[in-house]
């Protein structure tokens, strides 16, 4: 469905910034356009800036624009401590309830809930996920294109784990959103190219054990979910550089099935600074859908890739959204039950997109 392009570093938000650009693996493209970028690495606050680079960006010949078919999910958890059955079953088996969802549509996303690193040690907390590196290429098998690592596990084996994470996913060919080596990469969208839109993705992680697991302009780690000032700088920047945005956070309180007033005050403000969609997560619960001024917000997407606790925790959905040719939208929820551990199957049929 997509590769990626190319990586461009550069000063898209406050301080530096690296966002990605990936671009459809069948697409027709003109000649491409070029910019002059500065190639820099940065390991755990140590910055070596390389001389300047040639850098191309594949753009397409499309000068109309088709519809857009996107989903989206909960909780993934590929930790074979916590389900065990990934383990016996293989990687792919979380995966094979979907009949294939993901591999028909334009984008998927969904919330990773593990560290997707070898490295690093657990930390003191009650709960702690990691996700082997050979786990990642069943998310791209599987058709998942984006995978927000902005939440209260990301953090789980310390920031060497958490910096290495995000590489080892931009390895297996999925983007990374919500975290970085700093806070100007951690809020860095990813941006699509597909039937002639140009959609960016933006990861927020509003969920931290302690202040130290936000990102900082020296400390890696998530981009602040709960700074409104700073979501807005990073949501109107990715409202520039593409026609869709797309917001994936981590926020609420667990076993909440209502939003709480501050998430509402704040999607309000991501909407308003130029979001069209939302995926919420974190409560382990399954929230309902709303439209908020044309935008689909959808306040929590509950458990997915996870074992099965209760018929409460169990019970999930995947989040659709249709952008229509004229840039309208419609949303909806398509029912699933995780069965077994770590195997979500679709129980219901969609009421939007494709066949309805």
């Amino acid at each position: 469905m997509f590769k990626l392009a190319v990586v461009v570093v550069g000063g898209v938000l406050v301080g530096s910034a690296t966002f990605l650009v990936w671009t459809s693996a069948g697409a027709t493209t003109t000649p491409s356009t070029t910019l002059l970028v500065a190639a820099e690495t940065t390991t755990l606050g140590v910055t070596t800036t390389l001389a300047p680079t040639t850098t191309t960006i594949p753009t397409t010949t499309t000068t109309s624009r088709g519809s857009l078919l996107v989903h989206g999910t909960g909780d993934v958890a590929l930790d074979p401590v916590y389900i065990p059955t990934l383990a016996a079953e293989g990687w792919d088996h979380a995966w094979s309830g979907l009949e294939g969802l993901f591999l028909g549509d334009d984008l998927t996303l969904v919330n990773l809930e593990c560290v997707p690193s070898d490295l690093g040690a657990p930390l003191d907390k009650e709960f702690v996920f990691q996700c082997p590196v050979e786990s990642l290429p069943s998310l791209r098998n599987a058709g998942v294109e984006v995978a927000n690592l902005g939440n209260n596990h990301s953090g789980d084996y310390g920031k060497e784990a958490l910096v290495d994470g995000r590489d080892q996913l931009i390895a297996a060919g999925v983007a990374p959103v919500g975290v970085g080596r700093d806070a100007g990469e951690a809020g860095a969208p990813a941006v699509f190219e597909v039937n002639g839109w140009k959609v960016a993705v933006v990861g927020f992680g509003g969920v931290a054990p302690s202040p130290s697991w936000y990102a900082a302009d020296d400390r890696a780690g998530m981009r602040n979910g709960k700074d409104t000032e700073t979501m807005v700088e990073a949501v109107a920047a990715a409202e520039e550089m593409a026609d869709i945005v797309i917001v994936t956070i981590h926020w609420g309180r667990e076993l909440d099935t209502e939003p709480r007033p501050d998430d509402m005050a704040n999607a309000r403000a991501m909407i308003e600074a130029g979001a069209d969609v939302i995926f919420g997560h974190h409560a382990h619960r399954l929230a309902p859908l709303e439209m908020v001024d044309g935008a689909a917000v959808f306040w929590q997407l509950g458990n997915f890739i996870w074992p099965h606790n209760s018929t409460e925790s169990a019970t999930t959905a995947v989040a659709r959204v249709v952008v229509a040719p004229d840039g309208s939208i419609d949303a909806c929820l398509i029912p699933a039950y995780i069965a077994t551990h770590g195997r979500p199957v679709l129980t219901g049929a969609p009421t939007c997109g494709p066949g309805v």
